[in-house]
């Protein structure tokens, strides 16, 4: 066998990964004094609450209709997963309108911003789903109201409310996984980027960095 100096994609792609975000960004020793704030508690309250979500979810997908609605463990394992997702979407709105106001996309932070405002939109598509998938009156109320609203956009053809298998594979494979994927990216983005300062520090490191480059400059 001939020995050869050319790369592997698999090398490339590790350094690559390693270059953007090195183990001390990944897992990092310490943070800013600023990251002690409640706002991102409220974000790490968000992520606990969406592994209780998806727990329990893929248990009533296990179990089934019949079971949550007639056995006593199905009742909790149901009752968990609802107050999860209350849990998860009371945290996440907080989260999102506090990091609204600390104008969370600056400094290069765009996409970190964007990729949790689409986790947002997409959490309201899946708790939608999953109030039409409970197999109760409830849902049948629901899916009957929402049917005239979304064939009046034009979209009744493709997302049908009033199919329980269509509206299953959306609630417990399509857009947990979808949302699970930019959760991920989002955290990956926030090691790699950092979190963002306050603006009293951002505009400080401004001014000390334009004043440092003015001491550079050669004098006329």
């Amino acid at each position: 066998m001939s020995s050869s100096n050319k790369q592997m994609w698999t090398e490339k792609v590790r350094k690559a990964m390693v270059s953007a975000l090195p183990p001390d960004k990944l897992m990092p020793d310490s943070q800013p004094a600023y990251v002690a704030s409640w706002i991102y508690v409220f974000g790490v309250a968000t992520l606990s609450a969406l592994c209780v979500v998806i727990g329990t979810g893929i248990i009533l997908a296990i179990g089934g209709p019949s079971w949550w609605h007639t056995s006593s463990f199905g009742h909790f394992v149901n009752s968990l997963h609802l107050w999860s997702v209350e849990l998860f979407m009371l945290c996440m709105v907080i989260h999102l309108w506090g990091k609204f106001f600390m104008a969370a996309w600056r400094g290069n932070r765009q996409l970190t911003w964007i990729t949790g405002v689409v986790s947002f939109l997409l959490s309201i598509g899946a708790a939608f789903t999953g109030y039409l998938s409970q197999q109760n009156f409830d849902s049948q109320w629901i899916a009957t109201q929402a049917k005239d609203g979304l064939n009046a956009v034009g979209v009744g053809a493709y997302f049908n409310v009033m199919n329980f298998g269509q509206m299953i594979v959306w609630h417990v494979m399509l857009l947990p996984l979808v949302v699970g994927l930019l959760v991920v990216v989002h955290l990956l983005m926030v090691r790699h980027r950092g979190v963002v300062p306050p603006f009293d520090d951002s505009l400080s490191n401004n001014r000390n960095a334009e004043s440092s480059a003015k001491d550079a400059e050669p004098a006329k």
